[in-house]
């Protein structure tokens, strides 16, 4: 393995000092999260990555979401998929459209590097004791451009990379900031990466839980909790001191529940987290590509793929009982990304190229100075019920 050059060592060594934002006093919404406020709160979900960081010009790897622990081709469940903007390339979306289920975990990379990776997880697939006679695997694989800071065109994510993601995929706290697929990318002017949050209703609705994981790499006029942070720093699209390119980007956002949901509610839930990222002032560029991929694991509703029955039976959510989730879905996601940003640091890459981190302590001042912080002091009844 290649020594890290000095930057990478400095880069690395800021991660001790950054906090997520719940930890600062930025509350978000009005749902109580989870226990790890990660999407692995959906009991069964998995994530893990793999980051590669070598010499001056390689910042990239492969982020995995493993929705159960099982064979996921033998015993698939409910997903949709929801295009805020098709700007992208991701892999595995026509097959979810016309049957509504996923087969395969979400592995989520660079853009380049998407038929490699895809080809990895095949590989990983076929493997899987029960599908020695498998013959066609739809692999999930999305990706946001990191070829600003990282030698996209290396296409430096291979198998190696795959298997250890999917292998290092756990449950509890999940790594955040630049790591994985995230360990490139750029947000709103500062270092995105890869964040997480998750909301749990309270019992009067059910009770189920959201959770939300994203790769950041998107651009606009950033806001948290409704204070304009970005225009106060004097970084946003459309600046005339920055590149008109300062808009542009992606975000993949993968949403789980543990809520009973077809596949046609599941893509009524995707399409709310893209109003999550428009809360953090995200508008869809013309070259953003952003994606949602949203599944249920219950495990009453995983559809086998083989069985002798004729019909199936299964129990899914009214239409009515819907929204709640909706909400934990936009809170989720808006939390997610700012998280993204608060556990991002400082990333020296290819050419001399330098994306700062979000300066927490000039942002916290902003957010007092527009009341952003402590939202949940007045809370409705049922949050703490």
């Amino acid at each position: 393995m290649a020594l890290m050059s000095l930057a990478t060592v400095l880069d690395a060594d800021e991660n001790a000092s950054r906090r997520r934002a719940r930890d600062l006093g930025v509350e978000i919404g009005i749902m109580k999260p989870g226990a790890f406020n990660s999407i692995t709160d959906v009991t069964g979900v998995l994530a893990g990555h793999s980051t590669l960081r070598r010499g001056d010009s390689v910042r990239t790897g492969v982020t995995a979401i493993l929705p159960h622990q099982g064979n996921l081709f033998q015993e698939k469940i409910p997903a949709a998929i929801f295009v805020g903007n098709g700007f992208g390339k991701l892999m595995g979306v026509t097959q979810i459209e016309e049957l509504g289920n996923l087969e395969s975990p979400i592995l989520l990379t660079n853009t380049l590097n998407v038929p490699r990776v895809a080809d990895a997880l095949i590989d990983y697939m076929l493997a899987l004791p029960g599908n020695e006679t498998v013959r066609s695997v739809n692999a999930v694989v999305g990706e946001t451009n990191d070829g600003f800071l990282n030698d996209i065109r290396g296409r430096h994510v291979g198998r190696d990379e795959v298997f250890a993601a999917i292998k290092n995929a756990k449950s509890g706290t999940v790594e955040e900031g630049c790591v994985g697929a995230g360990t490139g990318t750029v947000c709103f002017g500062w270092k995105g990466g890869i964040g997480t949050s998750s909301r749990v209703l309270p019992p009067s609705a059910g009770g189920y839980t959201v959770g939300v994981l994203v790769q950041t790499n998107f651009g606009g006029v950033l806001t948290i909790n409704g204070a304009p942070v970005g225009r106060e720093l004097g970084k946003f699209a459309m600046k005339d001191a920055l590149p008109y390119s300062a808009g542009e980007g992606s975000c993949m956002i993968i949403v789980a529940t543990d809520a009973p949901l077809d596949a046609r509610n599941l893509k009524r839930l995707a399409a709310r987290a893209v109003l999550g990222l428009a809360r953090t002032g995200g508008y869809a560029a013309n070259g953003s590509g952003d994606y949602v991929i949203a599944f249920s694991t219950v495990t009453e509703n995983r559809v086998a793929h083989q069985s002798n029955a004729r019909v199936q039976t299964y129990s899914f959510l009214v239409n009515d009982e819907t929204s709640p989730l909706f909400l934990a879905a936009v809170e989720a996601t808006e939390e997610a990304i700012i998280n993204s940003l608060f556990m991002a640091t400082t990333t020296h890459g290819m050419g001399g190229r330098v994306v700062e981190a979000l300066p927490i302590d000039r942002t916290m001042e902003i957010l007092k100075k527009y009341n952003a912080l402590n939202q949940n002091r007045d809370l409705p009844s049922w949050k703490n019920k």
